[in-house]
């Protein structure tokens, strides 16, 4: 008898957490283009979910070869920001609320631009880099000049044959 009030006590303690459903998410779709319209393949495309004005974290996947990049992850209500990052093109970044079940995004990437700078270097030039990938400025190879008392080698040159019916020379 003693065993069957036992069970009947531990029924009435909760043990274990309460369940707490996860936040409704959205469907959000990234669309990356190039500057002439057509879509970017394998372009980064990475998103940061802001909670409370302190990013939480981020999520980087690839761009399709539709240029598309989908995520299900992100919560109905919240603040995120989307970052690209594509060779040979310049940085996106753009912060948007999902207030939806849905969002769509269209982003145009474009090509870097000279940056303007206030500096000058000692020729009255902007001390800007120029667009585009920079290469470092490498020292031209100065000719060696020849040891005293050794005579510089010419290459032999070949004789050449006579065309047949020609004197030769």
């Amino acid at each position: 008898m003693l065993a069957g009030m036992a069970a009947v006590a531990q029924d009435n303690v909760r043990r274990g957490r309460k369940y707490k459903a996860p936040p409704v998410t959205a469907h959000i779709e990234v669309l990356v283009l190039k500057p002439n319209g057509k879509p970017m393949a394998n372009a980064a495309v990475v998103f940061h979910p802001v909670k409370d004005g302190k990013d939480d974290g981020n999520l980087e996947m690839k761009s399709d070869s539709d240029g598309k990049a989908v995520i299900d992850v992100i919560p109905v209500g919240s603040t995120m920001r989307v970052q690209v990052l594509a060779n040979g093109y310049t940085t996106f970044g753009e912060d948007y609320d999902v207030p939806t079940d849905s969002k769509n995004i269209v982003i145009t990437m474009k090509r870097p631009v000279e940056q303007y700078s206030t500096y000058r270097d000692s020729n009255g030039q902007s001390a800007a880099s120029k667009p585009g990938t920079q290469e470092p400025i490498r020292p031209t190879a100065k000719p060696v000049p020849p040891t005293p008392g050794v005579l510089p080698i010419e290459p032999k040159v070949a004789p050449t044959e006579a065309a047949p019916g020609t004197k030769p020379q």
